[in-house]
């Protein structure tokens, strides 16, 4: 997809974005992904092995609180993200898994849960099995060439919740700390449109329909 094409479909996503209903929560989302086409640049080593220690590591997505008012806290959000999601995903456990998954991996890289579920949205309106025209794939739209990088090499494993939300987090958050932090660069650089105002402008909108305040 060429980089007119990727600005095309993002302001009309943005153009969707507008259409928030009263309660800021319905939105007309598109059935086509957005394609998520994160640019290949060569990684020196300290950086590479940073990003495949975080790939590699293995630990179940089950939350972690340090006191009873931070579990009910966690509980009360996944209680209202459900109720948002329900249309995209009918199942309740298909869906409590997905929540609890996107939350531990956004957690885990230390970013805005809110910012990862507009970026799920936009880049794939929440399907699982999303293919982009330029071969991105799974919920955070993950170029195939990222698992031969920093992974096993097997881009088939994109497909996996846990794999495509961990790979998706942990190359947002590699992409804001070479922005410093930067979220207006560091989405136009996981899109592959590095300065570009459409497709941050999608995603930080699509992120006030999932903020929460406990």
């Amino acid at each position: 997809m060429t980089a007119e094409a990727c600005c095309l479909a993002a302001v009309t996503r943005r153009k969707c974005l507008q259409s928030l209903s009263a309660g800021g929560v319905l939105l007309f989302i598109s059935e086509q992904a957005v394609a998520g086409g994160q640019i290949e640049e060569p990684l020196i080593d300290p950086v590479r092995n940073a990003l495949s220690s975080a790939i590699a590591s293995q630990a179940p997505p089950v939350p972690e609180f340090r006191d009873t008012d931070s579990r009910l806290a966690y509980l009360r959000w996944l209680g209202a993200m459900s109720d948002r999601l329900k249309k995209k995903k009918p199942e309740l456990q298909i869906r409590k898994e997905f929540l609890q998954t996107v939350w531990y991996e956004s957690k885990r890289a230390g970013l805005d849960v809110a910012l990862v579920l507009g970026l799920i949205q936009v880049e794939s309106n929440f399907r699982k099995f999303a293919v982009s025209p330029v071969g991105a794939r799974g919920y955070m739209q993950v170029m195939p060439f990222w698992t031969r990088v920093i992974g096993d090499g097997d881009p088939g494993k994109l497909f996996h919740m846990q794999t495509n939300l961990r790979f998706g987090c942990v190359i947002l958050r590699h992409y804001l700390d070479r922005e410093k932090g930067d979220l207006f660069m560091g989405l136009g650089r996981y899109n592959g449109s590095r300065g570009k105002a459409p497709y941050p402008d999608a995603v930080l909108g699509a992120r006030k329909l999932w903020e929460f305040t406990a």
